[in-house]
């Protein structure tokens, strides 16, 4: 109902040295990390070398409730896992954590990312006997791990050799009986962080915000390409894949993460006020208020109205109790459908030149419906800018980005877009100006530009497989 961007998952891992609660601290690591998935969850807990796990559908709060999370029961190893899909249906198999059974133990893989040679690897173990029961790219990993682990003396000696076959964006965490290891892509597109708790446990994250909820102190990030194994000895680093790149999603910083998080030593609050102020450098115009677009268009306004003198409004009241059982309604229901998610405050608006900002348009309909509530509240002018450039590509590595044909971006020039939205003028974050954000010029942004940081040519469409997939985790 909502055209916009979604991330595909967050990935929580946690290892004490005694048996404790591991399950609650996993709980609340994942509701922290809400925001990356909002369509399923899971939890693996390892207790003496047994497994426990609780996946399905639903927010953090639906899915697990107090009887939940007894259930599970104490264990001194978890890891958990939050999930958006791309496409297909209700698979419950591509729910995670995927807790794998083989002929030298248990383990339970989360992934963030998406793989661009998957549909090879699944071939190859399709044409070999293997069976796949779902449709994610997590599998693939776990399959090529597994035969890995067979001929290694270690699952990280076998994560090392996965990682020569498996090709594209993957933040992971393994949960074996005895360790918890981390691993991530040698060009690092998907954030993944260490932290300590004061009472010696480590604890791995896609975000630095899930450290603070469990109490934990942000230690380093996991560098791109290594690997990183705790057990009872401590903390062991595996580097062989390490190549010093770091091509991490710049959509990070504009849009994914929570704003209270650090990402690769950046503040993500701290980017999109330099987004905001970029934009009021490069596209100043006469106004009275600035507002921001809930939830992350709201820093750039800040930092819009910062650098323009124009003071900043609170526009909009986001409703935040709309969970995914919200009932989605026929075409002629939209419009009402938007108030409910979204409404003006037309104390802030009515009779005003508004400046609006968002942090991306990619059909173009919900951008529309917003400037009409602004319109419908009594604005005078409303003036549009995006804190990204235009997205103009498909993505490989983990975001939820339609297909071109379906980018706004690709039919209009922003002429065209702003009369589609129905906004008095509109532009864009430019291409050259993202490095501006983190004061780095270290990041991918092929959904900008098309040019990827690694090789695309086989990574297929959205649909990789011949089943609806869920392009990851």
């Amino acid at each position: 109902m909502f055209d916009k961007i979604h991330e595909e998952c967050g990935v929580f891992g946690i290892f004490e040295k005694n048996k404790s609660d591991v399950t609650k601290s996993v709980y609340f690591g994942l509701y922290a990390l809400q925001h990356r998935g909002q369509e399923s969850c899971g939890i693996a807990v390892c207790d003496d070398g047994v497994f426990s796990q609780r996946k399905a559908e639903g927010l953090v709060s639906e899915v697990f409730d107090r009887e939940e999370l007894e259930r599970l029961g104490r264990g001194n190893i978890a890891v958990g896992h939050v999930r958006y899909s791309t496409t297909g249906g209700n698979n419950h198999n591509n729910i995670q954590p995927l807790v794998i059974r083989h002929v030298k133990g248990n383990m339970a893989l989360v992934h963030n990312g998406n793989l661009v040679n998957a549909s090879a690897i699944r071939k190859e173990f399709e044409m070999s006997g293997a069976i796949f029961h779902g449709t994610s790219d997590t599998e693939a990993i776990a399959y090529t791990i597994v035969k890995a682990r067979l001929s290694s003396n270690s699952t990280e000696e076998a994560i090392e050799k996965a990682m020569y076959d498996i090709k594209g964006a993957y933040s992971c965490i393994v949960m074996t009986a005895t360790k918890l290891i981390a691993f991530r892509d040698p060009d690092g597109f998907r954030p993944l962080c260490i932290g300590k708790t004061p009472d010696g446990a480590y604890v791995i994250s896609s975000e630095t915000c899930a450290l603070d909820s469990v109490g934990a102190v942000f230690l380093r990030d996991v560098k791109a390409g290594e690997i990183v194994v705790v057990s009872g000895e401590g903390l062991k680093s595996i580097d062989t894949h390490c190549t010093g790149k770091n091509n991490i999603c710049i959509f990070e910083y504009i849009y994914f993460s929570r704003p209270d998080s650090v990402i690769e030593g950046k503040s993500v609050h701290r980017a999109r006020i330099n987004a905001g102020r970029i934009l009021a450098e490069r596209f100043p115009i006469p106004a009275d208020v600035v507002i921001g677009v809930p939830d992350s268009g709201l820093d750039s306004a800040l930092g819009y109205s910062q650098q323009s003198g124009i003071p900043y409004g609170t526009g909009f009241i986001k409703n935040k109790y709309i969970g995914r059982s919200f009932i989605q309604p026929s075409q002629n229901q939209r419009e009402s459908a938007v108030r409910i998610k979204l409404n003006a405050i037309s104390e802030t608006v009515r009779n005003k030149r508004v400046i609006m900002i968002d942090d991306s348009i990619v059909r173009g309909t919900t951008c529309a419906r917003i400037v009409g509530l602004l319109r419908d509240a009594g604005a005078k002018e409303v003036h549009v800018r995006i804190s990204a450039p235009p997205f103009r590509h498909s993505c490989y590595f983990g975001t939820d980005i339609d297909s071109e044909e379906n980018l706004i971006a690709c039919r209009y020039n922003t002429d065209g877009i702003r009369d589609y939205i129905g906004a008095d003028s509109l532009a864009f974050l430019p291409v050259e100006e993202l490095p501006g954000l983190t004061g780095s010029n270290k990041f991918c942004c092929g959904c900008f530009t098309g040019e990827y940081p690694v090789d695309v040519s086989g990574a297929g469409g959205k649909n990789k497989f011949d089943s609806p997939i869920h392009n990851n985790s």
